[in-house]
């Protein structure tokens, strides 16, 4: 369990911590953006990694315990979580977007606002929170609240990091562009700021969405040891 919390601790710290805070400002001041970006990139595959191992390791433990189980219902709400998760992950994977990284020059484009961004400018995090919500939901013990709730949370901090994150940057240019546009999915296109069109998206992006969540569904037994389907 302790390896299992520290790891937590660690791939939130380096994110809340210092990735979007002035505190990663002062570090690119001081070491330049490709260093930071490169130390980042470590600390953060790092922590991934670490943080797989610990909760493998922690799931046959003693202490790790069931809350609540899988039924029917939730089964199938998982599926159906799983699927929403990855229209979102795979097609804004597949879009141009100020939020990305180093994808900052999409602002440059007149046409930024569209398809996947008419609905949240963070689609893969969005994606990251439904995916992470739907695995709590089917795995109540104590290493899986740990594990899925730190990405949970990490992914629905993080939206708001990285724009705190780019205002500083970017100034006026992301200010219009968080005008036009939405952090809570289908926030913008509800008030009337954005319209739904689903045509920008493209139907190979949903597609592809839909060929990933359902290969991830027949192979999750190989890949992580657990049947996704009944």
């Amino acid at each position: 369990m302790t390896s299992l919390v520290a790891a937590a601790a660690f791939f939130l710290l380096i994110h809340l911590g210092v990735s979007g805070t002035r505190l990663r400002d002062a570090v690119v001041g001081r070491i330049g953006q490709n260093a930071y970006m490169g130390l980042f990139s470590l600390a953060s595959v790092a922590g991934l990694v670490w943080l797989g191992f610990a909760y493998a390791g922690a799931r046959g433990e003693v202490w790790n315990t069931a809350h609540w189980g899988i039924n029917a219902a939730t089964r199938h709400i998982q599926l159906l979580t799983q699927l929403l998760a990855m229209l979102l992950i795979v097609p804004g994977l597949a879009t141009a977007n100020p939020t990305s990284v180093q994808q900052e020059g999409a602002l440059d484009r007149p046409d930024v606002v569209q398809g996947m961004l008419r609905i949240t400018r963070h689609p893969f995090l969005w994606g990251v929170a439904i995916w992470a919500l739907g695995h709590l939901l089917v795995n109540g013990d104590r290493a899986s609240i740990v594990l899925f709730g730190t990405l949970l949370v990490l992914a629905v901090t993080g939206t708001s990091s990285i724009d705190a994150k780019r205002k500083r940057a970017l100034g006026e240019s992301y200010e219009a562009f968080m005008a036009q546009t939405s952090n809570v999915p289908f926030a913008a296109v509800l008030n009337g700021r954005q319209s739904l069109k689903l045509a920008e998206i493209g139907v190979w992006r949903i597609a592809l969405g839909v060929a990933v969540w359902a290969i991830l569904m027949l192979a999750h037994p190989m890949l992580f040891g657990v049947a996704a389907l009944g």
